[in-house]
């Protein structure tokens, strides 16, 4: 007999035969595969799952049970030493997919597969058993599972080279496992039978190159203790409510909590710990993930992976042997084994929250930018996780170099294609078949109307909200004629398009005349800094806190004249009191052909004219009760006329005169008001050869003239935007069709973002224009709620209404006919609430049927399907679903 000692475990409709090396063993453990887990599951069970989990023949080594020379012994030596003993013979020429084998398949026939391969089997029991419920249908795969209890066994390996002796010991199990043990391993009524697809249990038989055989010379008197845990083979021996082994220790009929661990002799006594019932297959993957310190966004994004369709498949399988450790631009197989290996436990029976730790640490180190523990966003590690395990997990060893063509006319489906073979012969991985599509990228030079075309494939479609590409803004809207006051107009326009956008949203909000036009400029200090001139200027370069004035004039080749106004305060210097000029109100422009000062004052006083105080307040300001607003009228204008004839010159320096106090003061000067020229005489030329395109005038306001208008309409200039703070906007709704649109409407590239035309030869801003040619079956939507900029870092709370069962995208796709389906279904959901600062992630996920669950760290909860759409949605993740 040959001997060595070992540690295994049973879990969910199985036998898990785990060896395990020697605490205190010199030489090396058995040349087991990375992953030592065995499981023994009904055949039958194992069978429906097979075919549909893989395309290839899977072929296994049967075993034959049998008793010890006869009947199977029960050796009752006392109550608490019984044996149950029988052999395990090798059959030869069997396979579990001959038509032999399956006439035979009885109750008492399993089949010992790997882990991966059982925990993949375990899953498609439990969505098809979600897929049943859904279809309001009956399967046998709904029938009930016994529940979890430990047992465990002796293995020795006969002389025999096909033969395992089994022994299960009443010494080393509770009477009640005993007693069920019995009722498994009972040959009498049928013939057990074993197929091994793992192909590991021929290093437990004894051959020339076998380690045991070596062993066997040291320790002649050990059986290999095997230690179990048994579920589902014992319809005769349920129970389903809390219960007590030897020990003492509970267990109720929660879902069971075999991990996959493994289990030490000097932890036998809490292995032997039952672990509960898992009556419910569906309840696989409902794992919930630990908070390590403001890591719900990395919570939130693996949530919605770990329930990604063909993903889960994949990485609970044999992925591994699709590692690309040689990529430069991977990360060694490091981030996909990591990944793995948390799948797998997320997606192991009976898991309880689990603490990410290994997985953090792996992200950190090679993505610095998620190292501490600093609140981050899941969208961005979703993207970096996605090209990380892309890059880890891509088949092509040696990229081959790849120009890019550019169309010259030819038809869009023969570029498409030879873009999307050009990408496919550089990357090529589970990534790539499942979340990657194509868009087509138009670009059209505004100058000579070349066309460029490429199509570019996406990991995911980051859908702005129309609310984000359209901006509103105020400006203030001035009159020439003098019939009216400035008025403030709001509109509408889009966030990147250009001057012209905004000029044609102003004409229709303040009912242009068809013989006027608008000559937009921007206020800063009381004086114009510029005008905005170019059409096709970019409106992304005007901030939010930038004064701007539309200047209604008539459409006309005359002169500009821009009237700047200043007017004497008194400014207190060490204790005294000296008057001083100041630049106040919005500047005032005309078109109009200027030639002397009798002219420039009749302009200016022409379109002063709507900000005169009325009568009664210019006779109760001072000039009396018996002197009438005519009579006060008159007297002012006789004053400017004689001023203006010929009154003393007075500079910015000088104190003005006390005799002038109801007059106004014309002088020439430029934009910046930095020259300032002598004072317009009433007969002097005031248009020089050759006449400027633009005459800056400034005017000095009396103290009686500061009383006999109303100034505070040319002082008050509203921004471009005006944040509010501290009002709560109201709560936008928008349609998620509606945000596609957005996603595809035409726009003009940013002033940072321009394209080289290669006709013109220069940079354009280029008006770019994209389809939708190519959809993943896994279609994962960004909702850009977050903006930036230089002073404010803002979150939108618009509620997006996004279809769950039905997302149509057969209206959107350029490329009509290359897929069977354009319908999506929703199966995952992140969310964002709160602010920027301070905010949470959690996950919705689909769960077969109509079953929703919250995922909040580690806590899982269901939730109802009413309840999903929100404001928080942040990250949408959609698989496509097949026409009928």
């Amino acid at each position: 007999m040959d001997n060595n000692d070992s540690a295994a475990e049973i879990s969910s409709n199985s036998l898990l035969l785990e060896p395990r090396q020697q605490e205190e063993k010199e030489d090396e453990p058995l040349p087991l595969e990375e992953d030592q887990s065995l499981y023994l599951v009904p055949f039958r069970w194992w069978k429906e799952a097979q075919d549909p989990l893989s395309s290839e023949a899977k072929r296994g080594i049967p075993y034959a049970a049998s008793p010890y020379g006869g009947p199977m012994k029960i050796f009752l030596s006392n109550i608490f030493n019984s044996d149950i003993a029988f052999n395990l013979r090798k059959e030869d020429e069997l396979s579990c997919n001959g038509e032999n084998i399956e006439a035979g398949v009885s109750g008492k026939d399993y089949a010992l597969v790997p882990g991966d391969m059982w925990l993949q089997t375990l899953k498609w029991h439990s969505d098809s058993k979600n897929s049943a419920k859904e279809r309001k249908g009956f399967s046998a795969v709904e029938e009930d599972m016994s529940d979890v209890y430990p047992l465990q066994l002796r293995l020795s390996v006969q002389c025999e080279t096909n033969v395992l002796s089994v022994k299960i010991s009443k010494k080393d199990n509770s009477v009640e496992c005993f007693r069920r043990a019995c009722k498994v391993f009972n040959m009498e009524s049928e013939p057990l039978r074993v197929w091994d697809f793992s192909g590991q249990t021929m290093l437990l038989l004894l051959n020339d190159k076998n380690k045991i055989l070596k062993e066997s010379q040291k320790q002649m008197e050990q059986d290999l203790l095997l230690e179990l845990q048994v579920y589902g083979l014992s319809d005769s021996y349920r129970n389903k409510g809390t219960r007590k082994d030897d020990s003492g220790q509970c267990s109720n009929g929660t879902l069971n909590g075999g991990s996959l661990n493994y289990f030490s002799n000097s932890a036998r006594s809490s292995s032997s710990k039952l672990l509960g019932n898992s009556s419910e297959a569906g309840t696989l993957g409902l794992t919930g993930l630990q908070n390590l310190g403001n890591t719900c966004f990395m919570n939130s994004a693996l949530q919605c992976l770990a329930h990604t369709p063909k993903l889960v498949d994949y990485f609970l399988g044999d992925y591994k042997r699709e590692i690309n450790p040689e990529n430069p631009l991977g990360m060694k197989g490091e981030i996909a084994s990591s990944f793995g290996d948390l799948m797998k436990k997320l997606w192991a029976p009976g898991a309880t929250p689990l603490a990410p730790r290994t997985f953090k640490l792996k992200l950190a180190h090679f993505a610095p930018q998620f190292s501490g523990f600093n609140q981050h966003d899941s969208q961005e590690l979703l993207a970096f996780l996605l090209d990380g395990l892309h890059e880890d997990l891509n088949r092509v060893k040696c990229k081959p170099y790849v120009e890019a063509k550019d169309s010259d006319g030819r038809p869009d489906e023969e570029i498409a294609d030879e873009y999307w073979k050009n990408h496919l012969s550089r990357n090529d991985s589970i990534i790539v078949d499942v979340c990657q599509g194509q868009y087509r990228s138009t670009l059209v030079c505004p100058v000579c109307r070349k066309v460029s075309v490429t199509f570019d494939p996406f990991m995911y479609l980051s859908l702005p909200l129309p609310s984000t590409s359209m901006r509103t803004m105020t400006l203030t809207v001035v009159k020439a004629d003098g019939t009216d006051k400035p008025l403030p107009f709001t509109v509408t326009v889009p966030k990147n398009g250009k001057l012209e956008d905004l000029t044609q949203a102003l004409k229709t909000a303040c009912s242009l005349g068809a013989d006027e036009t608008l000559l937009v400029a921007e206020i800063y200090n009381n004086r114009i800094i510029h005008f905005l001139k170019d059409p096709n200027g970019s409106l992304s370069l005007i901030r939010d806190n930038d004064q701007l004035v539309a200047y209604r004039l008539p459409d006309t080749e005359a002169p500009l004249f821009v009237f700047m106004h200043q007017q004497v305060e008194d400014k207190l210097i060490h204790g005294k009191s000296i008057p001083n000029w100041r630049m106040f109100g919005v500047p005032l422009v005309v078109r109009h052909n200027i030639t002397n000062g009798y002219e420039v004052r009749e302009v200016y006083t022409k379109i002063l004219a709507p900000f005169l105080e009325p009568e009664e307040d210019l006779i109760d300001n001072g000039d009396g009760p018996d002197k009438s607003a005519n009579e006060a009228l008159t007297e002012l204008n006789s004053a400017s006329n004689a001023r203006l004839s010929g009154s003393p010159e007075t500079s910015d320096k000088e104190e003005p005169d006390a005799h002038s106090e109801t007059e106004f003061h014309f002088y020439l000067t430029n934009e910046k008001v930095t020259e300032k020229g002598s004072e317009i005489g009433m007969e002097e030329l005031v248009n020089p050869t050759p006449v400027p395109e633009i005459q800056y005038v400034l005017v000095s306001w009396s103290q009686k003239m500061v009383r006999q208008y109303n100034i505070q309409p040319l002082s008050l200039l509203p921004e471009v935007f005006k944040s509010a703070f501290f009002t709560k906007r109201p709560q936008e709704s928008v349609s998620l069709y509606k945000c596609l649109e957005a996603f595809l409407k035409e726009e003009p590239l940013g002033p940072d973002d321009m394209w080289f035309c290669p006709v013109c030869k220069k940079h354009c801003q280029a008006g770019k224009k994209l389809d939708l040619w190519r959809l993943p079956e896994i279609l994962v939507i960004h909702l850009k709620r977050f903006s930036y900029n230089c002073f404010l870092k803002n979150k939108l709370e618009t509620f997006v209404d996004f279809p769950i069962h039905d997302l149509d995208l057969s209206t959107y796709i350029a490329q009509k006919g290359e897929q069977s389906s354009y319908r999506y279904m929703l199966y995952a959901i992140s969310n964002h609430y709160g602010s920027m600062g301070g905010g949470h992630y959690t996950a919705f996920v689909h769960h077969g049927g109509d079953r929703w669950y919250d995922f909040d760290d580690s806590h899982v909860s269901p939730i109802s399907e009413d309840r999903i759409k929100t404001s928080a949605a942040y990250v949408l993740f959609y698989r496509r679903v097949e026409d009928v």
